[in-house]
């Protein structure tokens, strides 16, 4: 029997479908609920969003001793394989250079980018984002760390109101990538330790003024001006939330219910981060299945 992953070809939309929606069930800790209260096709589509992202996500971050230009390389060659499976004049998408695994994704990739009109620039902003996160991260003002935001996370924002349905044009585009920067401050703040763990700091030199370091971070040690460091991002963050608060009016009702949850399970970690500042240098701060749940329920009670 051939243990050869199957190539894209040879891959059912059934397949593909169940694929992406295993590994969003799988990583996908804050946006698994959330998309769950999606009708059944638009939900199929985000876990095939998301899929991809994870995939991107993986080749970047997977630590497996390749070098700086072999993981560069293996980015280029997802960006092809992107680019080739939304060639519509290609008959069937291609045999991707690498995961192997990744075979299994293209048709319900394909099916979400065509049927939902998703911008190729959506997919090439992540990938400038993944390669960019491959280097020691280091941002000396928020103008450098809003543009990062924006390809890591506001162009996911972006993505997903094309499969939500949206009004407003470009004004809700807008409002969209201010939500994503929202969730990354969040995640950022979140995980200051974990990241200063692999030389990663992300928030801007010029505002923390020596208040956090490397070094006390990956020690778990605050500094004296660590809480009032913290307290200035976390209003940028809350800033952020707040100013894209319009979106959810944009949104297509049978979708607002996912934002809306999606929204409240990633202020809600804010809040706690905000509550205690210090415990991000002691755990990683998370919502109990209970609260997401919660959350979950809550925001199918209130849909339009």
């Amino acid at each position: 029997m051939s243990l050869a992953p199957p190539i894209a070809s040879e891959v059912t939309l059934e397949q593909s479908r169940d694929y992406c929606e295993q590994r969003t069930r799988a990583y996908a800790r804050n946006f698994y609920y959330g998309l769950r209260l999606l009708p059944p096709e638009k939900r199929a589509a985000m876990y095939a969003l998301y899929a991809w992202m994870r995939l991107v996500d993986d080749i970047a971050d997977h630590e497996d001793g390749r070098p700086l230009s072999a993981r560069i390389a293996e980015l280029e060659a997802w960006r092809a394989d992107t680019h080739a499976a939304l060639d519509s004049s290609l008959p069937t998408p291609p045999a991707p250079h690498l995961p192997t695994s990744s075979s299994l994704l293209w048709p319900a990739f394909c099916e979400m980018a065509s049927t939902y009109h998703v911008p190729i620039r959506v997919f090439d902003e992540v990938i400038a984002g993944q390669e960019q996160d491959l280097s020691p991260i280091s941002f000396d003002t928020f103008e450098e760390l809003s543009a990062y935001c924006v390809r890591v996370a506001g162009v996911v924002g972006l993505a997903s109101i094309y499969v939500w349905g949206f009004e407003g044009g470009e004004e809700t585009e807008q409002l969209a990538i201010d939500r994503g920067i929202a969730f990354q401050l969040t995640n950022i703040l979140r995980d200051l330790r974990e990241d200063a763990s692999r030389n990663r700091f992300y928030l801007p030199r010029n505002e923390v003024n020596g208040d956090m370091n490397l070094h006390d971070l990956r020690e778990g040690r605050p500094t004296p001006g660590f809480e009032q460091a913290m307290r200035f991002q976390l209003d940028r963050a809350e800033d952020y939330y707040r100013k894209s608060a319009p979106l959810e009016s944009r949104i297509s009702p049978d979708s607002r219910p996912t934002l809306v949850a999606m929204t409240q399970i990633y202020h809600a970690l804010l809040e706690k981060i905000s509550a205690r500042p210090n415990r991000v240098l002691r755990h990683r701060v998370s919502l109990s299945l209970w609260s997401k749940l919660r959350i979950g329920w809550r925001a199918l009670r209130a849909r339009p």
